[in-house]
């Protein structure tokens, strides 16, 4: 039985997403369709920056993108 908890670059790309958030939602996904969404978010907003990179680091599966 395996638990999904966060791991430690985890808790740092979260920390990370409160300053900058389109860069640890680059570091999590790299330079893709969510990179972007962030930036834009960003741009209208720190709030909706933020938000949603936690989400993103928060759902991530790498290996899907590997």
């Amino acid at each position: 039985m395996s638990s999904q908890g966060s791991s430690t670059s985890n808790m740092c790309l979260y920390f990370l997403a409160i300053f900058l958030p389109p860069l640890a939602v680059f570091f999590k996904t790299g330079c893709n369709a969510d990179f972007l969404i962030n930036i834009l978010l960003s741009i209208l907003g720190w709030i909706p920056g933020v938000i949603h990179a936690w989400w993103v680091i928060g759902k991530h599966d790498p290996a899907k993108y590997t």
